[in-house]
């Protein structure tokens, strides 16, 4: 049978009652937990997989795709309108579409979102439906010197992040210097944990991103007397504009596409898709200085990429059996769990179920644009009200959040302390982005170097003799050189 005609039979399968309801209610409930700071898709996956064994299991899987990529879109919203990220992949949303947020655009960066993830999502889907095989062997040539260096190339980069690169590279430090915090991954001795048992599981990224974007926010909003009015916008504003979106429909496309590649690579993540994405637009985009100041375009690109990356990550979940995200490991778990033996062999064992759940995907982003196009403006008519009035909500569902990813007290004095640092950051005009992507990045980077060295026997030289290792190389040194040359360049114009 051809592609279309499977694809047929996987809308068969979709656009029945059930099909309809556990995809419409999948992706509502990852539109909820991915707005929650500190659950995320894949935790919201979790905790709902035991209530899909009474189902059939093309119908489960679908539900929890629809979780799966229903959690960007929700995690758009808490980055959008009170500067926390749902999870990793939110970081880039945060950093421009709060801005827009306080300048009263909100309903504009949520409703751009909403259409990059929705163009970007059935890319990435017909991509899925059509081009599995090649994209797949295309990621078996990546191993552990490629991923090395494409994590290095996520930290230097964001050298480029803030005025300074200096302190953008400080901040990258700073964050890999927290992620050693914990037990060794190969050898299980503690490491940085100062004789703490709590510390011996390490840092989460959880409190550090609630503490370092939510709370360090609201108290440097606070501070500022502004911050203390309620932004006055009229709800015709709220909408987008046809000029933006002429002004964001390269980089919705850009977006989708760096989004597709790095979803096939397995462990690289929405998180790497979406930085990617946002330093590839800033370099493309005429007006490079708007970025980190309430850059739509950055808005559109990260949302893109991190919707476009969770599409992608089934490629080699459903040709190889490998996950490429924590999100498929979930799903790849579920799979099992339903009697279906993921690998090679699934399209052609369970054809009704891998073509229902890629018809489903079709269904469900459409269902997300519905839900979200309408209620953007009444999302952005949240910020009408008084600054003093939405701080300790803002507070509490920070603090909240972080209580619920560990059901741990630590873990709410972890993200206090952390907010201070993060405050401390904004007033000493140290970039905060930095710090989250490094310690996001710190895992693969450090995983992947040790087993580089161990493949090598302790040589370096494995980095080069690769091709596509090589070629990283060459873009991780570039992406470093590039801002001592702008920093150079603006010296001398200065002289």
């Amino acid at each position: 049978m051809s592609i279309l005609e499977l694809l047929g039979q996987g809308f068969a399968t979709v656009l029945t009652p059930a099909g309809l309801g556990f995809v419409f209610l999948g992706v509502l409930i990852g539109q909820i937990v991915g707005a929650l700071p500190g659950i995320g898709p894949a935790a919201g996956m979790a905790l709902l997989l035991p209530l899909t064994f009474g189902l059939d299991p093309a119908i489960a899987i679908m539900m929890l795709a629809g979780i799966m990529y229903g959690g960007q879109y929700g995690g758009t919203l808490t980055s959008v309108l009170i500067n926390v990220p749902g999870e990793a992949s939110g970081v880039m949303t945060a950093v421009d579409g709060h801005k827009l947020a306080r300048e009263g655009r909100a309903g504009t960066a949520l409703s751009i979102a909403a259409i990059g993830s929705f163009i970007a999502g059935i890319g990435a889907v017909i991509a899925v439906t059509f081009i599995t095989p090649t994209l797949s062997d295309f990621a078996l040539r990546f191993n552990a010197p490629e991923y090395f260096l494409l994590a290095l190339l996520g930290v230097t980069a964001t050298a480029s992040l803030g005025a300074s690169p200096v302190r953008a590279l400080m901040a990258g430090v700073l964050g890999l210097m927290i992620a050693l915090v914990g037990a060794d991954p190969l050898t299980g001795a503690p490491r940085l944990t100062f004789g703490q048992p709590a510390l011996f599981e390490g840092i989460d990224f959880i409190p550090v991103a609630i503490g370092i974007f939510g709370i360090g926010e609201v108290l440097a909003s606070l501070e500022r007397s502004h911050a203390m009015e309620p932004i006055r916008t009229r709800f015709r504003d709220m909408l987008p504009k046809m000029s933006d979106w002429v002004a964001t429909r390269a980089a919705i496309l850009r977006g989708g596409i760096i989004g597709l590649f790095v979803g096939i690579m397995p462990g690289a993540g929405a998180s790497v898709a979406s930085l990617l994405a946002y330093l590839t637009e800033r370099k493309f985009s005429p007006h490079p200085e708007r970025f980190g100041k309430g850059a739509l375009d950055g808005v559109a690109a990260a949302e893109a990429a991190n919707n476009s990356a969770s599409h992608g990550a089934m490629i080699p979940m459903l040709a190889l059996g490998i996950p490429g995200s924590a999100s498929t490991a979930v799903l790849l778990a579920a799979l099992i769990l339903h009697g279906v033996r993921p690998g090679p062999m699934l399209m052609q064992q369970e054809s009704t179920l891998v073509w229902g759940l890629i018809a489903s995907m079709f269904v469900g982003n459409l269902f997300l644009l519905i839900i979200n196009l309408p209620l953007a403006p009444l999302f952005a008519a949240l910020l009408r009200v008084p600054y003093v009035y939405l701080a300790p909500g803002i507070l509490a569902l920070s603090l909240v959040g972080a209580y619920a990813a560990t059901l741990d007290l630590g873990t709410v004095w972890m993200c206090i302390v952390f907010g201070v640092l993060g405050w401390l950051m904004i007033k000493f005009d140290i970039p905060r982005p930095p710090l989250v992507l490094a310690l996001v990045l710190a895992p693969m980077l450090e995983m992947s170097l040790r087993q580089s060295l161990l493949l090598s026997f302790g040589s370096l030289s494995i980095f080069v003799e690769r091709p596509i290792s090589a070629v990283l190389l060459v873009v991780v040194l570039f992406s470093l050189a590039l801002p001592v040359y702008g920093a150079l360049k603006r010296s001398r114009a200065r002289t």
